[in-house]
């Protein structure tokens, strides 16, 4: 397990990082629209707001995580992209291949500069050991049943599972199943609301980036 500094963290810290989120956002939003115009234009509005409203918090909730240790920036990459790859899945049902090849470099990265400093070697192995298991598990899980996953879930599977994997065996776990206990109570609440049938599509994507930050955040 990661070791992070003790005593508080500083809440200018944590501030700064809640509004670096908030201004990285629209800009990950103007590259996104401009280097993968198949997406469409800017979202609109309201949906920017939002979308950068969540990454100010996540991005704050992880300084307050983590503090002023080594792994932090990885962590802040995780909070700006994967709220962009929450919002094209929710809005599009669709995680575009560079943006999960950018979280999946990028944390590497970071991570492997995280080591450099911190000499956390055993993290980095189980974080990379971590990408390939939960990239394997999604993957035989969507040759199974084809119409539950995605090839988009199953790639994003994999830095899902080196973050998760950094952190830890259990971070891995109780990620990967609160995953898709999250993704089935959304399920049931959509069909029971709405009355829709069993056809009911449900971005899955979403789930695992909010299951794999809720376990970063608070499972020691």
């Amino acid at each position: 397990m990661i070791l992070t500094p003790s005593g508080d963290v500083s809440p200018w810290l944590s501030l700064g990082a809640a509004v670096l989120g908030f201004v990285l956002s629209p800009l990950a939003e103007l590259l996104i629209a401009r280097t993968m115009p198949r997406l469409g234009d800017l979202p609109a509005l309201p949906v920017r707001i939002t979308t950068a409203a969540v990454t100010g918090a996540a991005c704050a909730a992880f300084a307050l995580r983590f503090g002023s240790a080594p792994e932090l920036p990885a962590f802040l990459l995780l909070g700006i992209l994967g709220a962009q790859l929450a919002r094209t899945d929710l809005t599009q049902h669709l995680l575009p291949n560079p943006l999960v090849l950018a979280l999946l470099a990028g944390g590497a990265l970071l991570l492997v500069l995280a080591w450099a400093v911190s000499g956390y070697a055993t993290g980095l192995v189980r974080g990379v050991l971590g990408a390939a298991i939960l990239f394997a598990a999604y993957l035989m899980l969507a040759l199974i049943s084809p119409s539950g996953l995605g090839m988009g879930d199953v790639k994003l599977a994999g830095p899902l599972g080196l973050y998760l994997g950094y952190l830890g065996w259990s971070h891995l776990l109780y990620g990967a199943l609160l995953g898709f206990i999250l993704n089935g109570v959304i399920t049931l609440g959509l069909v029971s609301v709405r009355r829709r049938g069993k056809g009911t599509e449900v971005a899955h994507g979403p789930s695992m980036l909010a299951a794999a930050a809720g376990v970063a955040l608070l499972l020691d």
